[in-house]
């Protein structure tokens, strides 16, 4: 009996990574990149308590920033224990089709989803501010084609009235996934709930039914944003809402 029970506990947890795709070009200098500096930091403990409570997966986290081309914090996923943050800072242009294509190269076997007791679907987080300054088209073709990168949570927050929407719709898929903030406040309570919500569903087994993960992640951070001011979802826009960074 005693060698069962040593036989199940030593079950290797398979892993479910979590990205965050960070603009840091000129625009999101200052208060911007802070706020996106101070809400990861923060939700890392959380992460890592999600991780250390599920008997099915652990969670790692990757992080890759954009500006004059787009390059990785860490060369490979860690455990969000072990992820100590290095505060990005912002300047230059917007190479959201570099982060594409290298986003694509990293989610595959041989790159970063090579877990050797397996992978859930990666959960995915796009921050930006603006638009691409690059030919973003030919980056996002490349993740289009990218099973990995179809099967995952997928959610973008647009920081402030200049994001791009239509390009964050095209990243994600769907209008819906797509969160706008308007201030300092709002944009390190929406990276906390994204992150939280995509971690919680996304390390958990499918469930039965027609909702999928990325619906069930939307739906709950609806609902979690309806009392945050300056929060905004597709279906819930204040046209009395205006940006303040100050």
């Amino acid at each position: 009996m005693n060698d069962l029970l040593n036989e199940v506990e030593s079950v290797p947890r398979k892993t479910m990574t979590l990205f965050f795709v960070i603009d840091t070009s000129g625009s999101m200098a200052g208060n911007k990149i802070g706020a996106v500096n101070d809400a990861i930091v923060n939700v890392l403990p959380m992460l890592n308590d999600i991780s250390d409570s599920n008997a099915d997966a652990e969670i790692k986290v990757a992080a890759l920033e954009f500006s004059n081309g787009c390059q990785w914090l860490y060369s490979e996923p860690k455990l969000a224990n072990e992820f100590i943050w290095q505060d990005v800072t912002a300047s230059g242009l917007t190479s959201l089709g570099c982060a594409c294509s290298e986003l694509a190269s990293k989610l595959s076997r041989n790159g970063y989803m090579k877990s050797a007791s397996g992978s859930y679907a990666p959960a995915i987080i796009l921050l930006s501010d603006g638009g691409p300054t690059d030919n973003y088209k030919s980056g996002l073709s490349k993740l289009q084609s990218n099973r990995w990168f179809n099967s995952a949570i997928k959610v973008a927050i647009a920081i402030g009235e200049d994001a791009d929407k239509e390009v964050l719709k095209d990243f994600t898929g769907n209008i819906e996934s797509v969160f706008t903030v308007h201030n300092i406040d709002a944009l390190k309570q929406i990276i906390r709930i994204v992150a939280i919500t995509s971690s919680q569903i996304g390390s958990k087994s499918s469930s039965t039914g027609d909702s999928t993960k990325q619906d069930q992640v939307i739906e709950e951070i609806k609902n979690d944003i309806e009392n945050i001011n300056g929060a905004e979802s597709a279906n819930n826009i204040d046209s009395n809402t205006y940006d303040d960074w100050d």
